[in-house]
């Protein structure tokens, strides 16, 4: 080991170990390497302790897995309660999104936990409290929390397994497959591609907006609030 790395660790193994830290450490883990590389030693690692002190905080894996999708979950910004319930979703979603462009690997944990932590269940009171003062009945709210959260989950596994990230490696990713493919063989495609996907100040964001605004207008209160 490295000077560096053993001053980090000695600084590391000062720092009190808390439940906090574990979780914290566990989610920075999973960002770096994913979900399936998170093994008590791998968070144990970087917190300079061996695995088995792990468990004076947590009590395995599965604890873990728990602690962190409550952290993911209290990143998400909870719908607003002074706006209408179309905005206080769309800002959710678009909270939602962000956060899981950060910690990718939650989506398929979001809801696989049996025992949801605090700001799990915060969060998901809040975005039911949101419709139902809306107008919706518990049967549309229902229907509604399914819509929009298979939409933004759906549109954040896409996104992250895009061969790009940004504007500039869309244009150098897309300019190197039109340079590839025949225009009279793929003219739809290359129609797409050129005037779509290539236009200036082009930004692949915008197809989330669309498809969650066509999803919010497609959703309409069934009751009336205060009727």
């Amino acid at each position: 080991m490295s000077e560096e790395g053993r001053r980090r660790r000695g600084a590391s193994a000062r720092t009190p170990l808390s439940r906090e830290r574990v979780i914290r450490t566990a989610v920075a883990v999973a960002d770096q390497k994913g979900s399936a590389a998170l093994t008590m030693r791998a968070i144990a690692e970087p917190l300079g302790v061996e695995a088995m002190s792990l468990y004076h905080h947590v009590a395995g894996r599965d604890d873990v897995l728990d602690g962190m999708v409550d952290a993911v979950f209290g990143e998400i910004d909870l719908p607003p309660r002074d706006t209408d319930w179309k905005s206080a979703m769309l800002l959710r979603a678009s909270s939602a999104r962000s956060v899981l462009r950060r910690h990718p690997w939650a989506v398929p944990l979001l809801d696989s936990r049996t025992r949801p932590g605090p700001a799990t269940l915060r969060h998901h009171d809040a975005v039911i409290g949101a419709l139902r003062a809306g107008g919706f009945s518990v049967r549309m709210t229902a229907h509604a929390v399914s819509l929009i959260d298979s939409y933004v989950y759906g549109f954040v596994i896409q996104e992250s397994s895009l061969p790009f990230g940004d504007s500039a490696e869309l244009d150098e990713v897309a300019g190197a497959i039109l340079r590839e493919m025949p225009a009279d063989t793929y003219p739809h495609l290359t129609e797409l591609v050129t005037e779509q996907a290539l236009e200036p100040g082009y930004d692949y964001a915008e197809e989330f907006t669309f498809g969650l605004t066509l999803i919010l207008d497609a959703l309409h209160p069934d009751e009336v609030v205060g009727g």
